[in-house]
């Protein structure tokens, strides 16, 4: 069980999102059984929130409208953003956007990024022109000085313990249901890596213990001996989630077997999210006859033994949880709130329209929440939340 999980590593708000897109396109079968809302006036134009107190001052450019294309927020006031131009940093709940670029080049999709705090992040700049190698740029002063390292990967799942213990799941390569990665490790912050397995039958010393076959989404670390992989395999019912006990040298399956009634549907899952050391939620997605649902299981024992929660988010996509009690579901149209550990959803109607242009979400505390909101040649915005999803106002930009 995990024993290394730090009070630093607690306090991260890890938002999981897998395929938005996909299942904003799905319709329940069931209409009939949908929800009732508690009717919320809408807004036809919603507000401009002003900063609530004068910034910190931060010695880097202002940016006007970064075309956003992620945001990670730590509190009310402080977070990260990365955009097709830039890596950029805010210290007033997003109404100022500075840039903290490491380097000049193109952001966007095309790299990986890490943020553990408002001070620590970690930024993979792939080689153009050879995709198994890249720049790992690295920052424990919120971007005002970064170091560099090349890296023998360029982009995969990369995630870290504290500002010098990480991981990394290397892409090597995927098709026809399979993927080859390797797993790195590092202790010096990201100067340095040890690859400590790789399963791809091209490389020397390839093992088997993680298979080949099935896409692996995501890694999710609690320890330098403790790990998840989660992802998904074209076969009904099962439920693709390795962990590691030894570095990451072997993998076992984990036991999580499928809900009833789901026993032949298509399960996805990026892995767990840690709220504690001990607790922790298991988000999979179910695609079925039924449409598409979001079961969210459940541990207490630092991921030794999973429950599934009775109760589902219907066409359930981006999940945020926030402690131990408290999470969010975004699903297509509506926010769903636990306050219970997953064991209840209740369906929350915002009064802006996010429909369509969802592109992302981060809540902070169990009322204050961001979303990053696509709407095409108007520009990215960003909304907050401080009543759980129900009145939204648009940050200044």
């Amino acid at each position: 069980m995990p024993g290394g999980l730090e009070p630093l590593r607690l306090q991260r708000r890890l938002v999981y999102v897998v395929r938005d897109m996909v299942l904003l396109g799905v319709a329940l079968a069931a209409a009939a059984c949908a929800p009732q809302f508690v009717p919320i006036p809408a807004t036809e134009t919603a507000t401009v929130l002003p900063p609530t107190q004068t910034p910190p001052p931060l010695d880097a450019p202002v940016v006007e409208s970064p075309a956003l294309v992620a945001v990670h927020m730590f509190d009310e006031q402080n977070g990260w953003g990365v955009s097709d131009k830039a890596v950029l940093r805010t210290v007033d709940g997003g109404f100022t956007w500075h840039d903290v670029s490491p380097t000049a080049s193109d952001y966007g999709y095309s790299v990986t990024t890490e943020f553990l705090d408002s001070q620590h992040g970690w930024v993979l700049v792939p080689n153009l022109e050879d995709w198994l190698s890249g720049i790992l740029f690295r920052t424990s002063d919120g971007g005002a000085h970064w170091n560099e390292s090349p890296v023998p990967f360029g982009g995969g799942a990369l995630q870290f313990i504290d500002g010098r213990r990480g991981w990394m799941m290397a892409s090597l390569g995927a098709g026809a249901g399979s993927m080859a990665v390797g797993v790195h490790q590092t202790e010096d912050g990201g100067a340095s890596w040890t690859q400590t397995y790789v399963n791809d039958p091209n490389q020397t010393g390839s093992g088997a213990s993680l298979p080949l076959g099935g896409l692996k989404d995501g890694i999710t670390p609690v320890s330098m001996q403790q790990a998840w992989i989660g992802g998904v395999i074209y076969e009904p019912g099962r439920i693709y989630l390795y962990q590691t006990a030894d570095g990451g040298r072997t993998w076992a399956q984990s036991s999580v077997t499928a809900p009833d009634g789901y026993e032949l549907a298509e399960l996805e899952t990026t892995g767990p999210i840690f709220a504690t050391s001990q607790v922790a939620f298991l988000p999979v997605h179910m695609s079925s006859q039924n449409g598409i649902m979001l079961a969210v299981y459940v541990s207490r024992d630092g991921g030794g033994s999973w429950l599934a929660s009775p109760t589902f988010v219907p066409q359930g996509g981006s999940i945020d949880f926030v402690s131990a009690e408290t999470g969010f579901a975004w699903n297509g149209t509506d926010f769903y709130v636990t306050h219970d550990a997953a064991q209840t959803w209740a369906p929350v109607r915002p009064d802006v329209d996010f429909t369509d242009s969802f592109a992302g979400m981060d809540f902070v505390t169990p009322e204050v929440g961001f979303v990053l909101s696509d709407q095409g040649d108007r520009g990215q915005h960003v909304y907050v939340t401080r009543d759980s999803g129900a009145t939204w106002t648009l940050v200044g930009h």
